[in-house]
C-alpha cells in the first residue's frame, strides 16, 4: 500500500471556470410541472387530431 495521502483541491471545472459560471447564470425561467404536463398532453392530442382530420395527398 502506498503511504501517500491523496491530495484534496477544487476540481478541474473549477479550475476551466465552469464553476463560476454555473454560479453567475441564476435567473431561469420557471415553470409550473403541470403546466409542462399539459402542454405535452395537448401537443399529443393535436397531432393525433391532425392525423385524423388532415387527408393525405
Amino acid at each position: 500500500m502506498s503511504s501517500r495521502k491523496k491530495r484534496t483541491g477544487p476540481g478541474l471545472s473549477s479550475y476551466v471556470g465552469l464553476v463560476r459560471f454555473y454560479e453567475e447564470v441564476e435567473e431561469q425561467v420557471k415553470l409550473n410541472p403541470y403546466l409542462i404536463i399539459s402542454i405535452a398532453i395537448a401537443t399529443s392530442v393535436i397531432v393525433i387530431l391532425l392525423k385524423i382530420f388532415v387527408p393525405k395527398p
